[in-house]
């Protein structure tokens, strides 16, 4: 669970201000810089595609088991979170909400049009970021009234909608790193 039932109000707070700003910077970056960024790193978008759905997917298959998986947090960041240590940027916000998939997709969004297009992208992330910060506050209320096995059924078939966009994502990639997987 992202931030225990135990924890306090003012720690919940916090976390869910953290993750949501987060999300916003790592995002609304990506729609400004993330296409020079992938450039300067000297890869392509297909190859970050390929890449981000194949993390996606790893994701997906420890969700399909209700388990939390090393991808999505270490050992090391679930004993940061239980004493307190308030991050919250991993693995929450990046690999989990922030993560390759809105990344690209962002990215591949953003390089459509100019400047007015890409402030138009950023004010729906910001919408965005506003109805997860509401999700986040509520988190706690949500997990109490649907129960640990609720949870692991939610956990399973979001898994399952994963898998499928990680899929998607990976296809994607491959069709356009190599033409003559499409025709």
């Amino acid at each position: 669970m992202w931030a225990p039932r135990s924890r306090s109000e003012t720690f919940r707070r916090k976390l869910a201000q953290v993750v949501t700003f987060t999300v916003l910077a790592v995002l609304v970056g990506s729609a400004f810089a993330g296409e020079q960024l992938l450039t300067v790193m000297g890869t392509s978008l297909p190859a970050f595609g390929v890449g981000g759905g194949l993390v996606l997917l790893l994701m997906a298959l420890s969700m399909l088991n209700a388990q939390v998986g090393g991808v999505r947090q270490t050992e090391a960041e679930a004993v940061e979170l239980e004493q307190g240590q308030l991050t919250g940027v991993v693995p929450l916000a990046v690999p989990l909400l922030a993560g390759p998939g809105a990344i690209s997709t962002t990215i591949i969004a953003s390089e459509a049009g100019g400047l007015v297009h890409r402030l138009a992208i950023a004010g729906c992330i910001a919408g965005v970021c506003i109805l997860l910060w509401i999700t986040l506050r509520l988190a706690h209320v949500i997990a109490v009234r649907i129960g640990q096995t609720g949870l692991n059924i939610a956990t399973r078939i979001l898994g399952l909608v994963l898998a499928a966009i990680a899929i998607q994502t990976m296809a994607e990639g491959l069709k356009e790193l190599f033409p003559g997987l499409s025709g």
